[in-house]
């Protein structure tokens, strides 16, 4: 019997594998994608297109979901960073604009890596939660600290427009958290239905525009103009506006559709599956 010489004993035979290709990895995903009815314009057309790109090529590099997640939140993180602590320059915009691209970018592709390697998991769903909940909560705080350090003469009253868009913003997602978790527990199809079948006759590429101030790719482009304040200001005190009245909005909507999931209509159906299981 003759021994490989070149290889350490005791190699696994993932060693022995191929490593993946990028263009295969690629219509992997193009067959694999999540439906894109009701999302964001900038999310349906630009970062699920680029996250898909970057999932790809992450695949190939031998990367982990849980790896890619982290480099979103470091590329995030910096971002954030500079929006606070950089002086306002020209090219402190297109900088903080790049990274929170990325950094979007990054958060779409870890969810998109887990379905190419068999499947997401619970821990990195978490992980995933955290990161988002994180760069909300102190994206908008950075831009408070930032005017006020580095705008002169320090806008004062602007000051309660990054504080009021913190606050919505991470009522907003935390919302959108807690109808999933809702819908969860909800436990039936048809309890699902319910609430599917009531933003399926909205979903559209004309709604997917209604929500750009929601759409947190928006908000990373609108960046670019930091570096100029007064636009800056203007684009994202805008923006904080359409943020506020859509949220508002579509909480009023998704209550009427977490309240039908009460209804005896409901009640009833979701107890006859639970016999027949």
């Amino acid at each position: 019997m003759t021994t490989d010489l070149s290889r350490p004993a005791g190699a696994s035979a993932a060693q022995e594998r191929p490593r993946p290709r990028y263009a295969a990895s690629l219509q992997q995903l193009l067959r694999a994608q999540k439906s894109a009815k009701g999302a964001p314009a900038y999310s349906r057309f630009v970062n699920r297109p680029l996250g898909r790109r970057l999932a790809a090529g992450a695949h190939v590099l031998g990367m982990t979901p849980n790896q890619v997640t982290a480099a979103s939140a470091v590329a995030t993180g910096t971002g954030i960073a500079v929006i606070a602590l950089a002086p306002s320059v020209w090219w402190k915009g297109p900088l903080v604009a790049a990274l929170l691209v990325l950094g979007y970018a990054l958060d779409a592709a870890d969810g998109q890596l887990a379905r190419l390697r068999g499947g997401g998991s619970k821990a990195g769903e978490w992980l995933d939660h955290v990161v988002d909940a994180g760069k909300i909560a102190t994206l908008h705080l950075a831009v408070a600290v930032g005017a006020y350090l580095t705008v002169a003469p320090q806008p004062t009253a602007w000051l309660l427009v990054p504080l009021g868009f913190a606050a919505v913003s991470t009522t907003w997602f935390f919302t959108i958290i807690l109808n999933d978790h809702i819908r969860r527990l909800a436990g039936t199809r048809d309890g699902q239905a319910i609430v599917s079948a009531g933003e399926a006759r909205q979903h559209s590429a004309l709604r997917s525009l209604a929500s750009a101030p929601v759409d947190y790719g928006v908000l990373c482009v609108v960046f670019v103009l930091i570096g100029w304040p007064a636009l800056f200001q203007w684009a994202y005190g805008l923006l904080a506006l359409g943020f506020a009245v859509v949220a508002g909005a579509s909480m009023v909507v998704w209550y009427r559709q977490v309240a039908a999931l009460d209804s005896p209509v409901t009640v009833s159906q979701n107890t006859l599956q639970e016999v027949r299981a």
